[in-house]
């Protein structure tokens, strides 16, 4: 009786990951995933943004892991992860599902989610369908409304030189996507919006040369113009459901306008927000001294408190 005890009390337990990288089969393929970090405290899952923009860029998180294992890893169709062509796999809900799927071959029975950009959108997602062992929340840079984004990139635009608005509109206008004006305005949004330390680092160059194809499925051409399925997205009714501490983040300058994620922290019962004061939309690229500042603090007071 007491050794069946100790089995049941030991299976229970969380799965020790140790320092290592490899592949997890999930529906369509294998992901590439990657843990970084020692210490025994709550681990931290890590969803990229996009869809499609794999994980390279969010490196500088790696110095969250003083004291716990830090896992991320590239989403089905991009970065190191097995590349696809089949658009029954480009939806919310496959990658809301791939989720599980990783957390299941990981071991993890509690953990901190912690979801960037489109990794918001799957992270809540997934909370809302799956709480359990889901200890916190941290939505980073966070794309709960697309309706609201996408106003936000409208008055975003509307700062910027009138030679860059005028790139923009007309070629929105024409959908002539590819043309070098269209390009060009692109990176300025980006530079200004995105990621303003300049020059953007090798890891952000890396995420996007290798891109996957869900992003122009998806999403659209740009940051700032929706075509595919995602336009339509909007969580904000149901953010009151969440009941886990959770943190909401976003650049002074970010895409994600630190007024409308201030209002998204209205809405869940007791969250917190904290803006990283001279960052884009990538504020662990631009300043993640300060970026990461934030999230240790937020998790250090919650394990103050067990």
């Amino acid at each position: 009786m007491l050794i069946s005890m100790v089995c049941i009390i030991s299976c229970q337990q969380q799965h020790q990951l140790t320092p290592s990288e490899g592949f997890i089969p999930v529906d369509g393929g294998k992901v590439w995933y990657r843990v970084t970090g020692t210490g025994n405290k709550t681990p931290v899952l890590v969803l990229h943004g996009g869809p499609g923009v794999p994980s390279y860029y969010l490196k500088p998180l790696d110095a969250l892991g003083k004291d716990r294992q830090i896992i991320f890893y590239d989403q089905l169709g991009c970065g190191k992860s097995d590349r696809i062509s089949d658009t029954s796999l480009m939806t919310t809900e496959h990658y809301v599902a791939e989720i599980g799927q990783v957390i299941k071959a990981l071991g993890l029975k509690e953990f901190y989610l912690y979801g960037q950009s489109w990794g918001t959108m799957i992270g809540t997602d997934y909370y809302l369908k799956n709480p359990e062992g889901i200890k916190a929340l941290i939505l980073s840079s966070p794309a709960i409304s697309i309706p609201m984004w996408l106003k936000d990139a409208d008055s975003l635009i509307s700062t910027l030189p009138d030679s860059i608005q005028h790139a923009i509109r007309i070629n929105e206008q024409r959908k002539t996507f590819d043309v070098p004006e269209y390009k060009q305005a692109v990176q300025v949004y980006y530079e200004h919006f995105l990621a303003r330390k300049l020059p953007w680092s090798a890891d952000i160059d890396s995420s996007f040369s290798q891109i996957g194809k869900s992003y122009q499925y998806m999403w659209g051409p740009s940051e700032f113009t929706a075509t595919g399925e995602l336009k339509t997205y909007d969580r904000t009714d149901r953010l009151g459901e969440i009941k886990v501490p959770t943190l909401f983040i976003a650049g002074e300058f970010d895409e994600a306008r630190p007024s409308t994620v201030k209002y998204y922290q209205s809405l869940v019962p007791g969250a917190q927000f904290e803006m990283v004061k001279g960052a884009g939309h990538l504020t662990m690229q631009d300043e993640p001294d300060q970026s990461n500042k934030v999230v240790i603090e937020f998790l250090e007071s919650l394990e103050a408190r067990q």
